[in-house]
């Protein structure tokens, strides 16, 4: 399928051995695998060509994913076959080629003006689980009254020093249920707060402290901000099919009471 200069976002998943593989070995093993999978990769101009190649996000090491994403710049699509979409056949044909553990869920093609997956992420959706022999009860009231504080003061270490951050500002949603944390945080750039850090701050405001590797981290997607339609352009319409598939992820876990929006949404199938 032709199209030159197309933009691509790749959803992808990191569990298993792998989430010990860092941000740079993810990104060289995904130019390896879209080479040996014979993608159409666009690539930069001069002497020294590479692929267009962009991740939302970093995951840090050790900690699992259900939703990570990288942008892609493509010059043609495989041709659809066997009842299966371009966007499908390119999925198949990467993950044939990869590793159990780091593997394509989605291909979608991106509109002309859609931003790069790290520059559009705005917020993250972690589970946290205590691993096996730190369980514990978490009463209600301890997250209620978490959550009711105006400010969380925190130090964090940067490279101009040690400061004090308030976290409160960035905790979109946190809950305890089925033996579980589940959160939205704040995942931009000028906020980027992290799951340790929240549940840190909880046990110090209950007077405990977390014993090192006593939790299990999962980030289960990485969200935008949801744009107001512009009901007077024809361009922000959309298509059929990406009305209704956007109407049926609506609900997803994690949605922020429809503030952001994932960013496996933006762009169709071809």
């Amino acid at each position: 399928m032709g199209g030159r200069n197309m933009k691509l976002r790749i959803k992808f998943i990191k569990k298993g051995a792998v989430r010990f593989i860092g941000h740079l070995d993810v990104m060289r093993y995904f130019q390896k695998a879209l080479r040996r999978a014979e993608i159409d990769v666009t690539y930069t101009a001069g002497f020294s060509p590479h692929q267009i190649m962009s991740f939302a996000a970093p995951l840090g090491v050790g900690i699992e994913s259900n939703g990570e994403y990288m942008d892609i710049g493509v010059d043609s699509l495989p041709e659809a076959a066997d009842n299966m979409t371009s966007c499908e056949l390119l999925v198949r044909r990467l993950n044939a080629v990869g590793v159990r553990g780091l593997e394509a869920v989605e291909a979608r093609v991106l509109p002309e003006d859609a931003g790069n997956a790290m520059a559009s992420v705005a917020a993250a959706a972690y589970t946290v689980r205590f691993r096996e022999g730190q369980e514990r009860d978490i009463p209600q009231e301890a997250v209620d009254a978490f959550l009711s504080r105006e400010r969380i003061p925190v130090t964090k270490e940067t490279k101009r020093g040690v400061r004090e951050i308030d976290l409160r500002p960035g905790i979109y949603e946190f809950t305890w249920q089925d033996g579980a944390f589940r959160m939205l945080l704040d995942a931009s750039s000028a906020g980027n707060i992290k799951p340790s850090q929240v549940l840190e701050a909880f046990f110090a405001g209950r007077g405990q402290v977390l014993p090192e590797n006593a939790l299990r981290v999962v980030r289960e997607d990485i969200y935008t901000v949801r744009s107001a339609p512009d009901r007077g352009s024809s361009s922000n319409q959309g298509n059929a099919s990406d009305r209704e598939c956007a109407s049926d992820r609506e609900s997803a876990p994690g949605a922020g009471a429809g503030r952001f929006i994932p960013l496996g949404e933006i762009g169709g199938v071809l």
